[in-house]
């Protein structure tokens, strides 16, 4: 079943997802999130009994997508509701999407906490060995008793015991120990455990935490507030060891799927800025309960975070506004590390917890390019390293020890599912791998949670609990990578509809063709790769491409020598078709790897040795900044780029280890059946560029 077409119906938008659609008013919004293939659980055959197809309505004016969003725009609750919410509890600003219906323009959240097939968040820890030199060291003392002759008080011979057994001068302490200090003292006969923090060189220790007896557990948390995933890794701050790793969908992806959205609903919305705030500090919160959890560690055992992001994550997540960054000159508000008390933003761990962020490179390539810059070091080795975190908003960087330059390019929601017309986020029963038969031009695929292909054996059995029910990133590049090498489409994207004669794969869309993938059973989705598609694709990588030939042309040089995928998306790029895509350029394939979230790698860096804070805030000081919105030559990059693998740009590598197709133009046709234009590829990339 398609969603309805008819343009005056009401326009739904369902996150994290992205998938949208017009409904007449009177759908049931299960119906509705069923008909575009987003995953709502339901058990009980819509009698709103089983409570697992809740959702929640976003409200506010969302500029991107032209509609503003309202309670006003649902159904009131009904008699099925009401009879729900006595008998098992509904919670605040929950509804029942079986019983609710749409009577306008709505945006939709699916919460993670009621879906049992929720998204794959994949960034896992590092297996690095890092040299622990913690910002916080755990102190054991004995303090001398009061003494009527001797009337200096208790917390003054509390620091003096620690300057004399651990060298801690000039101690300050923390306004709120300063009234339980007694009473610990006395609960374990003057023996107590000091836990001391300490971050640059020469600034002065504070005593954070205090505890009778010996206390012999210190953690710390590292996190990657990315604009789609949060990860986390929960680390011993005495052994090293990360104890427990999670991470959740970033909640404010209801506000908007991209940064500008997001920027937008700030300058839209009065409370913008503050629900953003809480947003993520919230589900930062429950991600720390989680791996606290996982761990067996009580959270107040934390006593130092260190968060990286991009710089509209890293200033929503300080509470700063980020108006600024969604308008040139892109300035930002602070661009240096920050620190402080994890309590005054809101981060429920130790009262005397401190936080670290690294610092931003720019006004688009921030703490979390940093972190990336500081695991993977492209700056400490001779050879010409290009390390690419492919996200909403790519940051890459390209440099050696003599010179590291740094840029963002906007390549959009496209590769992680959104705006794709069966695209969804990785999750059980997304299809992940896609190959194309050359000859009869039929696909074969494997899914999230499937361990066969779909060609083989037992797949349609192991499938049947998930379902296929769309395409996630790392397949949106396999297939049109396929689509490619196989013909289906040319070098500049065009879907061959001749094909159509020969294989039932190629069907009509309107004025072009689209791509069967798989027809579906019944109640799942007609999966297809549609000619839009194909050009979301096309223009996200062009904008990557395009970045990075800017970067290379201000380096000098004409090839990198090695490549370096970051993030969580990055780490399921197969490396060929990232290359016959055209989204990076020709390079030996040996030397081009996934290094998973390097941007969490360095949080996990900075977090057990401080002296990793004062390198990056050195480099970063060094890296120079390329804005690719001021430089007139990303247009004609750009356009260049839209080409499959490209225009202009040989892939001679590339070709030595797969055979690319003859190069062939299909025209396709505009609304009024004449021939796109160029122009319309300039103003594609001037929109791009700006």
């Amino acid at each position: 079943m398609n969603a309805p077409l008819n343009p005056t119906d009401p326009l739904v938008l369902f996150m994290p997802s992205g998938k949208r659609g017009r409904f007449p008013v009177g759908t049931p919004l299960l119906d509705a999130a069923r008909s575009l293939g987003v995953y709502v659980e339901s058990v009980c055959g819509g009698r709103a009994t089983c409570g697992r197809c809740q959702i929640e309505v976003q409200e506010g004016n969302f500029a991107k997508h032209k509609i503003v969003s309202s309670l006003d725009h649902i159904s009131p609750r009904g008699p099925k509701e009401e009879r729900y919410d006595r008998v098992r509890g509904l919670p605040d600003g929950r509804r029942l999407s079986c019983s609710a219906t749409v009577q306008g323009d709505l945006v939709v959240d699916v919460p993670q906490d009621t879906v049992i097939n929720a998204q794959v968040v994949r960034k896992a820890a590092t297996d690095r060995v890092i040299e622990r030199f913690s910002a916080v060291q755990m102190c054991y003392v004995e303090v001398e008793q009061p003494d009527m002759h001797k009337p200096t008080g208790d917390l003054e011979r509390l620091k003096a015991v620690l300057e004399r057994d651990w060298g801690w001068k000039h101690l300050r302490v923390a306004q709120h120990l300063i009234p339980e200090v007694q009473k610990i003292l006395r609960k374990e006969n003057w023996a107590v455990t000091a836990a001391i923090h300490k971050d640059m060189e020469f600034s002065r220790a504070t005593l954070i935490a205090l505890y009778p007896g010996l206390k012999n557990e210190a953690y710390g948390i590292a996190c990657d507030i990315g604009s789609t995933t949060i990860a986390m890794h929960l680390v011993s701050l005495l052994s090293g060891r990360v104890v427990a790793s999670s991470g959740t969908p970033n909640p404010q992806i209801r506000f908007g799927e991209d940064l500008m959205s997001r920027v937008s609903y700030v300058m839209m919305n009065p409370d913008g800025r503050e629900a953003m705030t809480k947003a993520v500090r919230d589900a930062i919160n429950t991600l720390i309960g989680r791996v606290c959890e996982e761990g067996g560690v009580d959270r107040h055992d934390i006593f130092d975070t260190v968060f990286v992001g991009n710089p509209i994550m890293h200033h929503l997540f300080l509470g700063i506004d980020p108006t600024e960054l969604g308008q040139a000159p892109f300035a930002l508000a602070v661009s240096g590390a920050t620190q402080g008390w994890t309590h005054e933003i809101g981060i429920e761990v130790n009262r005397g917890a401190r936080y670290y962020t690294l610092p931003c490179i720019a006004g688009h390539v921030g703490a979390d390019a940093a972190g990336a810059t500081l695991s993977e070091g492209p700056y400490r080795q001779e050879s010409m390293m290009l390390l690419v975190d492919v996200g909403t908003n790519a940051e890459i960087v390209l440099g050696n020890s003599a010179r590291v330059v740094a840029a963002s390019s906007p390549t959009g929601p496209a590769f992680e599912g959104a705006e794709i017309s069966s695209g969804q986020r990785a999750a059980p029963g997304a299809i992940e791998r896609v190959r194309i038969d050359p000859e009869t031009l039929e696909p074969r695929y494997k899914i999230i949670g499937t361990e066969q292909w779909s060609d083989e054996a037992g797949f349609d059995d192991a499938s049947w609990t998930t379902g296929v029910t769309g395409i996630c990133g790392s397949a949106i590049i396999e297939v049109v990578a396929e689509m490619y090498l196989t013909g289906i489409i040319s070098e500049d994207g065009v879907i061959d509809g001749a094909l159509a004669a020969t294989s039932p794969r190629i069907i009509p869309n309107g004025r072009t063709f689209s791509y069967l993938l798989r027809e579906g059973r019944t109640g799942e989705p007609r999966i297809t790769v549609t000619q839009n598609d194909v050009r979301a694709i096309q223009l996200a990588k062009a904008a990557l491409y395009a970045g990075v030939k800017l970067l290379m042309e201000k380096q000098g040089v004409d090839r990198v020598d090695t490549i370096r995928f970051a993030g969580a998306f990055g780490s399921f790029i197969d490396p060929k078709y990232a290359m016959v895509l055209g989204l990076i350029p020709d390079c030996d394939l040996s030397e081009v790897k996934a290094v998973g979230n390097a941007a969490g790698t360095g949080a996990l860096m900075a977090l057990l040795n401080r002296n990793h804070r004062r390198e990056i805030e050195k480099e970063v000081a060094r890296i120079e900044k390329i804005e690719t919105a001021l430089e007139p030559h990303f247009q004609q990059l750009f356009i260049d780029a839209m080409a499959l693998p490209n225009k202009v740009d040989p892939f001679i590598k590339l070709a030595g280890q797969v055979k690319l197709p003859p190069r062939k133009v299909v025209e396709q046709a505009s609304g009024d059946g004449a021939p796109r234009r160029r122009s319309r590829e300039e103003r594609t990339a001037r929109r791009a560029r700006e």
